[in-house]
């Protein structure tokens, strides 16, 4: 890494991902500098973190927010903009190094292909990017000088284990699930879930819209297609396997028979901190170590399909490629949206889900442009079946 510091763009620097990012930048100021933070709507922390932090630039995307920003920073040498456009053209700034994609959901897209155009390291928490547009994002990396690490914790997990191998020699990826907190809950009862049920996680402590995901088990599909996207195996070479303890972050098996497997507590600023730390070192930290009393009770099992079928659905979605998984995406933050606002029940998000993808027109070989327009008509339909499952509840 040698004495020069990483300038570091921090894109959702107000979400859970951000904060725990700028958590490692605060525990490295030798190494880190957060040169650029980017939030959605949250004005106020946004502002909080750029007066902490320092940063050159801060970007706040929705534009109401732009003058209360501007003028709370006014007293600072800190620039200030807003919108879409200003995200993607900043991360290619010549100065940034190293740019965490941490925002939610579909909007990370064209600010990652932006990042990739401009060759820059990028510590991808954004999972729906490679969901939506992995085959484009696959296809863009190869033309470019830029290298993509996994932030995510089993797909972190995942990294560490090939580590030496090769691809060839690798026969499944067994990504784990902590099962979320239905696992135990009988099936029946999910029709009368709350949103405040589903929001309470057993292990991880996640933004709304992810915790809810981990609840459906959509986010193990989007997972098991993001690995898809990173280490270029097919959806049949990645079973799901629930590990309640979410110790085991991940494991590989090798066609000699053997499995490497990834072990760590459920803190995400370990895989943070490891993905920042690449391609040069471990940084050390003062973090509470893992003991053998944390590994002493270890278990395994089989996912329920039947009670939990966005796993077949994102199956299924990865298997027919095209536009299917960014359509699958786009019915899920929909429904997800309305779950958290009471507007439809739990089970309703299966729905919306599958229906959406029964009705949308299939493109097996989209450009960017048929992304963007297939996330659009996506998001319309599911918007309508929403209205229509609230108006008979």
């Amino acid at each position: 890494m040698g004495e020069t510091k990483r300038n570091i763009a921090v894109l959702g620097s107000t979400g859970s991902i951000g904060r725990q990012t700028l958590d490692i930048i605060a525990e490295y100021p030798d190494l880190f500098n957060a040169w650029l933070l980017v939030a959605r709507s949250s004005a106020d922390l946004l502002i909080q973190q750029a007066r902490q932090m320092r940063p050159h630039m801060v970007i706040i995307a929705d534009e109401q927010y732009y003058e209360y920003v501007r003028d709370a920073l006014e007293d600072t040498d800190i620039e200030v903009a807003t919108g879409s456009a200003a995200i993607a053209q900043a991360v290619t700034a010549p100065e940034i190094d190293t740019v965490v994609t941490a925002m939610v959901g579909y909007s990370g897209l064209d600010s990652t292909i932006a990042a990739i155009g401009a060759g820059k390291r990028i510590a991808l928490a954004n999972k729906e990017t490679l969901v939506v547009a992995g085959e484009l994002i696959d296809r863009l990396l190869k033309d470019s000088t830029s290298v993509l690490y996994p932030v995510d914790s089993e797909h972190g997990a995942f990294y560490q284990c090939l580590v030496g191998e090769r691809m060839q020699d690798v026969d499944k990826l067994w990504l784990t699930a902590s099962g979320g907190p239905f696992r135990t809950v009988p099936r029946e009862r999910l029709e009368t879930v709350t949103a405040a049920d589903a929001l309470k996680h057993p292990n991880w402590s996640m933004g709304a819209k992810i915790t809810i995901d981990s609840a459906t088990m959509m986010n193990k599909g989007f997972e098991m297609i993001e690995a898809r996207w990173l280490f270029g195996i097919m959806p049949d070479n990645i079973e799901i396997v629930v590990h309640p303890q979410s110790i085991i972050h991940s494991m590989v098996a090798f066609k000699d028979g053997s499995v490497k497997a990834q072990l760590g507590l459920p803190d995400m600023h370990l895989p943070i901190r490891y993905a920042l730390g690449l391609p040069d070192r471990r940084l050390a930290s003062d973090c509470r170590k893992m003991t053998i009393e944390d590994m002493a009770s270890l278990t395994l099992e089989r996912p329920d399909f039947d009670k939990f079928p966005l796993l077949g659905t994102a199956y299924a979605a990865a298997r027919k490629g095209g536009t299917a998984p960014c359509v699958m995406n786009a019915a899920n933050e929909i429904a997800v949206a309305a779950f958290l606002q009471d507007k439809i029940k739990f089970t309703d998000i299966y729905k919306i889900i599958e229906q959406t993808m029964e009705q949308a027109p299939h493109m097996a070989h989209p450009t960017h442009e048929d992304y963007v327009a297939s996330n659009a008509d996506a998001r319309t339909r599911a918007s309508r079946l929403v209205e229509k499952l609230q108006f008979n509840n």
